[in-house]
C-alpha cells in the first residue's frame, strides 16, 4: 500500500514517478551491505517509503518565495550543492518567477535573500511533519528519526540541527545517499550519479557509504533493475519477513486520514478539506441509507479524492486570479492521478473511480471525462455534492467562504439544471439544516 502510494509523494516533490521505489531499493542494499539487524532494516524500510510524507507542507511557502512551479523548483535544487554558496544562488537566481519581469524576479530574489534562515525552516517544516505522520502510522521511533534528519550532512552543513558524522541516524544516511543516487541517475545516469556522490564524501555523505554504492558500479545488471517495470515488486520483495506488516480496517482509515492530511498541507486554502468532504459524504450515506460498507468507502473516498492534486503546482492552486487556459487544462487533470495512485492500491482500487470522478456533473459538464449521469452512481454523486458543499463553505484564494444557506442555494440551483442529484442535494439541506437548529438550540 506504501510503496503505491509513494507515487503521490513523487509528484509533490517534482520527482519521476517511482523515485521513492528506487531509493527504497538503494537504500536496503546499503542496510544489507553494512549489516543492520533484523530491527533496524524494518525501520529503514519505512523511512525510505516515507521519507516524504512532510514534503507537501512547506510547497506553499516555496512557491511563494520563488513565484515559480514549486515541484520545479524541488526538482532542481535537489541538483544542487547546498554547501556552495554562490552556485546556489545562481541556481536559485535561475529558477525565481519565470515569465515575470526582470525587475520583478529581482525583487523576488532579493526577497529570497532577506528572509533569515529560509532554508532551514523549509526543511524542518517537511522533515517535522514526515516524522509526525510515520509516528502516527505506529512506526518506532528509529523511522521517525530518520525522517527527521534526512538532510543532516555529514560535515554539519545539514538542516535542521545541523548534527554531524556519526551523530546522524545511520538510517538517514543511508536514506539521504539513496536519494542523492536516484535523483541523479535519473536525470543525468549512472556515471554522473556516482561522481556526484564522490565528490560530496565526507561533507553530505557518510564515506564508508559511498564506498559500497561506488563499489556497485560494475553490477550492471542490478541498476537496470532500478529503471524496469517490475520496481514496486522487487520493493515488495524487500520487506523484512520477519517483520511483515498486516493493516486491517482500522490501520487502512489511519493511513488514508494520514494522507488527507499530506494532500491537505499543500496548500493553507486547503485545511481539513479531505476531512470535510469525507464526513460531509458520509452525512449523505446515512441520511439517504446506504449500509455501513458503503459508508466506509466512501469515507475513504472522500479523504482520498484529491490525491492526485500533490501533482499540481501551488503556483496554480494558490492563484487569486482567473486561471490561464494551460493552468485550467493542468488542474483539471488531478483527477486522472487521483485514479492512477488509487488503482496501484488493491485495499483502496475498489473506490479510485468514485474518488476520481468528484467533479464530473450529470450533464455530463464537468471533468476530466465528461462523464453523464449514467457513468455516475451514487456514491459518485454523493461525493461530488461533498466536495462542492465543502468548496463552498471555505475560505479559497480567489474568494471568501460562503455561508451554508448560501452554498446550499447554489448546490440547489446546480440540481435544478441537472447538474447534481436533486435527492443528494436535499439531503445534504436537510443535515445542514439540522445541524444548525442544533447549534442554536444548545
Amino acid at each position: 500500500m506504501l510503496s503505491a502510494l509513494s507515487y503521490a509523494l513523487d509528484l509533490t516533490e517534482g520527482q519521476a514517478p517511482g523515485h521513492t521505489l528506487r531509493s527504497c531499493i538503494i537504500g536496503m542494499r546499503l542496510g544489507d551491505e553494512i549489516g543492520l539487524d533484523a530491527e533496524s532494516r524494518s525501520a529503514l524500510y519505512y523511512a525510505l517509503l516515507l521519507k516524504d510524507a512532510g514534503c507537501s507542507s512547506n510547497a506553499a511557502r516555496m512557491a511563494a518565495l520563488f513565484a515559480a512551479d514549486d515541484r520545479s523548483v524541488k526538482r532542481g535544487l535537489k541538483l544542487e550543492d547546498w554547501h556552495h554558496r554562490i552556485p546556489l544562488a545562481l541556481a536559485a537566481a535561475r529558477r525565481v518567477g519565470p515569465g515575470l519581469s526582470v525587475a520583478a524576479r529581482v525583487r523576488q530574489l532579493v526577497a529570497i535573500a532577506r528572509t533569515p534562515d529560509m532554508t532551514r525552516d523549509l526543511i524542518r517544516i517537511r522533515c517535522e511533519r514526515g516524522a509526525e505522520i510515520a509516528a502516527r502510522l505506529g512506526f518506532p521511533p528509529a523511522t521517525a528519526d530518520a525522517i527527521r534528519s534526512l538532510d543532516e550532512h555529514w560535515a554539519g552543513l545539514g538542516h535542521p540541527a545541523g548534527r554531524r558524522g556519526e551523530d546522524i541516524p545511520v538510517l538517514a544516511r543511508i536514506a539521504l545517499l539513496s536519494q542523492t543516487v536516484d535523483v541523479f541517475c535519473t536525470a543525468r545516469g549512472l556515471g554522473a550519479a556516482l561522481d556526484v556522490v564522490r565528490a560530496r564524501q565526507g561533507t553530505w555523505f557518510d564515506p564508508r557509504l559511498v564506498d559500497i554504492v561506488v563499489s556497485w558500479r560494475a553490477d550492471t545488471a542490478w541498476w537496470q533493475g532500478l529503471s524496469g517495470r517490475n520496481v514496486a515488486a522487487q520493493v515488495v520483495a524487500l520487506e523484512p519477513r520477519d517483520r511483515v506488516r498486516r493493516v486491517d480496517d482500522t490501520a487502512l482509515d489511519e493511513v488514508a486520514r494520514a494522507f488527507a492530511e499530506i494532500i491537505d498541507a499543500k496548500s493553507p486554502y486547503t485545511y481539513q478539506h479531505s476531512t470535510g468532504v469525507a464526513s460531509f459524504a458520509v452525512t449523505i450515506a446515512d441520511a439517504i441509507g446506504l449500509d455501513a460498507p458503503s459508508r466506509q468507502r466512501l469515507a475513504r473516498a472522500g479523504l482520498l479524492h484529491d490525491i492526485g492534486k500533490l501533482g499540481v503546482s501551488n503556483r496554480t492552486l494558490d492563484k487569486a486570479g482567473p486561471l490561464t487556459l494551460d493552468e485550467r487544462r493542468v488542474l483539471e487533470r488531478h483527477p486522472l492521478h487521483t485514479y492512477e495512485i488509487l488503482s496501484r492500491v488493491a485495499a483502496f482500487a475498489e473506490f479510485a473511480v468514485t474518488a476520481a470522478v468528484h467533479h464530473e456533473k450529470l450533464d455530463g459538464s464537468g471533468y476530466p471525462w465528461g462523464y453523464t449521469a449514467s457513468r455516475l452512481d451514487v456514491p459518485a454523486r454523493i461525493l461530488t455534492v461533498a466536495d462542492m458543499y465543502e468548496a463552498l463553505t471555505a475560505d479559497r484564494p480567489y474568494r471568501i467562504a460562503l455561508f451554508p444557506t448560501a452554498a446550499i442555494e447554489v448546490l440547489q440551483s446546480d440540481a435544478a439544471a441537472g447538474k447534481l442529484d436533486p435527492q443528494i442535494v436535499e439531503a445534504l439541506a436537510s443535515a445542514v439544516t439540522r445541524d444548525r437548529q442544533g447549534r442554536r438550540a444548545s
